[in-house]
């Protein structure tokens, strides 16, 4: 069971790279997506850590928000 939740969370994560258009900006090129997580990550261990997760987390929300208003109409 545990198996099948971690798979569909990657499957999940993966649709969020895709929803992004990470993959269409990057011809499909996973070093380049792979590059730019690690840049992420860099950037939310770094000293305005707390500022940036709080301002991704604050696009995330309104992307969720947007997507859903323009599905229920």
């Amino acid at each position: 069971m545990q198996r099948r939740e971690r798979t569909r969370h990657l499957i999940e994560l993966g649709g969020l790279v895709q929803k992004a258009g990470l993959v269409e900006l990057t011809d499909d090129d996973r070093a380049t997506i792979y590059g730019a997580l690690l840049d992420l990550a860099r950037r939310a261990r770094g000293d305005d850590a707390g500022d940036a997760l709080t301002l991704w987390k604050r696009r995330g929300k309104r992307a969720f928000d947007a997507e859903a208003e323009g599905s229920e109409g």
